[in-house]
């Protein structure tokens, strides 16, 4: 593709879903920070319709990506303007990774949303120019595949990039290749359509009305708001924790918590629930949760734990494990 100068006018309505997004991002956020704090139960924003919620806000921000690389790019790659933002999210993607490590080491970001952006804006630009049905295609295909393409060969750290590993790494922020890639694909296939029709010139000359300049003002910095909220909400969160500190949670929903976090990594939400309770309910009939909470565990209550993890696993209400 040759390099082009010319001037591409800027749509004001992708900056104002790019801002609304942004506010969806912090309202999850917000609640993370709660539940990190105590203030919310644990394992509130990693299921349910909160899950559904953060899933909906990471494909809005990869298809406004995808869409924003077409207007950019889709008349001749601009190199020194592509490289320069490049440079800017990866940089701030390696940030995050650095910041989570030392405050999070078990569950780092490191490939996270940022990064996805910065890896599916270079692939992208392969498909520029592509018919949209075929980047369509691949996109489907994408967004499908961890259904059968899952695999011990890719259960390596330097590869939980690609996502095709058979349980997902810990992570408070994954959002690997497969199938996320695809979601930068469907903007790209829908813009490129868009201008093919002669519509994206149209959306360029909608004005927004002065309720949605603020949020039109924050997609057009959008990096700078995504590094510096989270920061600002955790620290609020963790002054007010200061002077009205949560509750802390009992034995028995430590327990539950910790045992539907560590589960929902291999199975299914509606697995874990009675499962976890199953096991909860034989540990305490058995008068070990004191026991477990007070020390490093031995091999009788490991073995004791085996078996009740066996007799949760076969309960008939239970759905069947993943594959």
């Amino acid at each position: 593709m040759s390099t082009t100068t010319s001037k591409i006018p800027r749509i004001d309505i992708l900056d104002v879903a790019r801002g609304i997004a942004l506010l969806a991002m912090a309202s999850y956020h917000f609640t993370w920070d709660l539940e990190f704090f105590g203030y919310v139960e644990q394992g509130t924003t990693a299921h349910g319709m909160w899950k559904l919620y953060a899933r909906a806000i990471a494909s809005s921000f990869l298809l406004l990506a995808g869409a924003s690389l077409v207007l950019a790019h889709s008349r001749g790659i601009r190199w020194r303007g592509f490289w320069t933002r490049f440079a800017m999210v990866a940089a701030a993607a390696l940030a995050i990774s650095l910041a989570t490590y030392f405050a999070t080491p078990d569950a780092f970001i490191f490939f996270g949303i940022l990064h996805q952006i910065a890896l599916g804006s270079l692939l992208g630009l392969a498909f520029l120019r592509l018919p949209p049905l075929i980047t369509l295609a691949v996109a489907v295909f994408l967004i499908i595949s961890q259904s059968f393409l899952r695999s011990p060969v890719f259960d390596h750290p330097f590869l939980w990039w690609i996502g095709l590993a058979p349980v997902n790494p810990r992570s408070n922020d994954y959002v690997p290749l497969f199938p996320w890639f695809g979601m930068v694909l469907v903007g790209i296939a829908m813009m490129t359509s868009l201008q093919s029709a002669g519509l994206s010139a149209r959306m360029a000359l909608i004005r927004v009305g002065a309720w949605a300049k603020p949020f039109r003002l924050a997609g057009r910095h959008s990096l700078a708001v995504y590094l510096l909220h989270q920061p600002l909400l955790i620290g609020l969160v963790w002054i007010f924790a200061q002077i009205w500190p949560a509750a802390a949670p009992s034995q028995s929903e430590q327990f539950i918590s910790a045992c539907e976090i560590r589960c929902a990594e291999t199975q299914t939400e509606s697995f874990c629930r009675p499962y976890c309770g199953c096991m909860l309910e034989s540990i305490d009939r058995a008068d070990m949760l004191q026991s477990m909470f007070a020390g490093p565990t031995n091999d009788q209550l490991n073995s004791r734990l085996e078996q009740f993890a066996l007799s949760c696993s076969q309960t008939d209400d239970l759905e069947a494990p993943k594959p």
